[in-house]
């Protein structure tokens, strides 16, 4: 049962379904937007620029009319309007307003396709749909944005097996707990933000999916000592002086918000779910920052944090005055924020900032797996299931001595090819490498035995016989070579080169 109420000026859901069919009759959906606008100008509405579609649409079709209306903020003459929505309807319920001749829309709406080619629609603040974050310049601290570049990674590398719970923290416009509808019995979403709730509300509801649990609170705090199958958040994450912006600054010290956000997790999960974050964390002056994050983990919960990105202070600094439009204001206010961001980070020894994910699950074991790697190349979207084999191999490996792994039959992982790297005409290569086409997308070196043994790795022998056929062929002692490679075959598997085969 939700706890909140809805919001003075802000659209009421109650007769959403209607609004939804007339959107999905006119093709306000992804690929419709797609085919109306083409690529550039689509391209264009996430960097904020709509020049581009405001060219595309300028015809007096419907689907312009609606691009106009909920995606670019433009006014739009009533009668047009009327012939693409429940007009009197929309705007009894407020989701339009009359100005003169013509209606405006007083939010946000749009398209968004799910993962089985939903049509989803992200209700968020005016400015804020078009470009994520960066449509926010200029905008209240009560702000609420729309679909941004980290919302979207967050939605792709969670794990989305059927659980009968999940809650997200900090749901803002509802992203994660629309997708978390489509595979969790029950969804509760928490936002110190009244009008957050509000908008998740308007998500869920326009596009058709069932009601969530809404609760208003920081952090843990709205949902007592429930526990859950699933946790997702993305968290106000800014390093920043003070919290100006409630939709971006966590308004704790430092990276204390991440910190306590994941800390506090393990208390909350079910044996065997995940908890899984986008954060911001400090790189502190004598101190390496795969320990900070280490020192995180709960008790009982195995991890997997990967840095995707880093960034001096003074680069740090420059991307969040501009997100916020402070580099537009007077040029000695500017350097007043600046000089502040600055100060901050020298009170806190703080060098750099790293941004990634971190993924938990309660795994109870008395022997954690904490990996914390810098991984910040291309991956393949979505990353759930490489999310979710990551820790069934960590559980294999923990669970198998050296003597077991040579004992086990492998496979290679499916798109793992070979390369071999050397100079032309050479007669061998200098160095064999393994690559991933998929998922992470990982290389790595291996050596002669390592070739030969993923090259003839169908499953059919065991490692050790492998092993023992390669060391023939080497002239090499089988003895030796087995008690040699268990360490590099524990890093094909931990990596996700090889899988073992499941009896």
């Amino acid at each position: 049962m939700s706890t909140t109420s809805l919001v003075p000026g802000l659209p009421s859901p109650d007769r959403s379904p209607r609004l939804r069919e007339a959107l999905i009759a006119a093709a306000f959906t992804a690929d419709g937007l797609l085919d109306l606008l083409g690529a550039p100008a689509y391209a264009a509405l996430a960097r904020s620029e709509t020049v581009p579609a405001l060219r595309a649409t300028r015809g007096d079709g419907v689907l312009d009319t609606l691009v106009r209306l909920f995606l670019l903020q433009r006014p739009v003459a009533y009668e047009r309007a009327r012939a693409a929505l429940p007009i009197e309807e929309c705007l009894a319920d407020g989701w339009l307003v009359r100005d003169g001749d013509d209606v405006r829309a007083t939010v946000d709406v749009r398209p968004y396709g799910g993962p089985e080619a939903q049509d989803w629609f992200i209700v968020s603040d005016l400015g804020c749909a078009v470009g994520g974050a960066s449509g926010a310049s200029g905008q209240g601290e009560g702000v609420v944005l729309g679909v941004g570049g980290a919302s979207t990674t967050l939605a792709g590398i969670t794990v989305r097996t059927p659980v009968s719970s999940a809650l997200d923290v900090g749901t803002g416009s509802g992203l994660q707990a629309l997708h978390a509808a489509q595979h969790a019995t029950r969804v509760t979403a928490t936002d110190l933000n009244p009008r957050a709730l509000h908008f998740a509300r308007l998500t869920l509801a326009l596009s058709g999916a069932p009601e969530a649990d809404l609760r208003e609170g920081s952090l843990f705090e709205p949902v007592g000592k429930d526990m859950y199958d699933l946790i997702v958040s993305n968290p106000p994450f800014v390093i920043s002086p003070g919290a100006r912006l409630t939709y971006r600054d966590g308004g704790m010290g430092g990276d204390d918000l991440c910190r306590s956000l994941v800390q506090q997790a393990g208390d909350r999960l079910n044996d065997g779910g995940y908890a899984q974050f986008l954060a911001n964390w400090q790189h502190v002056e004598g101190e390496e920052w795969q320990e900070r994050l280490r020192s995180w983990v709960p008790r009982g919960c195995d991890a997997w944090i990967v840095q995707r990105e880093v960034q001096d202070v003074t680069q740090y600094a420059e991307l969040w005055l501009r997100d916020s439009g402070d580099h537009h204001d007077d040029p000695a206010e500017y350097a007043a924020r600046y000089d502040a961001w600055l100060d901050e980070f020298e009170a806190r020894k703080t060098k750099a900032v790293g941004f990634g994910w971190i993924t938990l699950r309660k795994s109870g074991s008395d022997r954690p797996s904490i990996v914390a790697e810098e991984w910040p190349h291309p991956v393949e979207q979505p990353l759930g299931e490489s999310v979710r084999a990551h820790f069934a191999r960590q559980d294999y490996l923990r669970t198998h001595d050296d003597a077991a792994l040579l004992a086990d039959h492998f496979t290679l992982t499916a798109e793992v090819v070979q390369e071999q790297v050397g100079l032309p005409g050479a007669e061998d290569p200098e160095h064999v490498v393994l690559r991933q086409n998929r998922g992470m997308r990982r290389a790595t070196k291996v050596d002669t035995v390592g070739a030969g043994f993923a090259g003839v790795c169908d499953g059919t022998l065991s490692a050790g016989r492998i092993l023992d056929a390669i060391a023939q062929l080497l002239h090499e002692d089988p003895v030796l070579l087995r008690d040699r490679t268990p360490q590099a075959l524990r890093l094909l598997v931990e990596e996700g080169f090889l899988e073992p085969v499941r009896s």
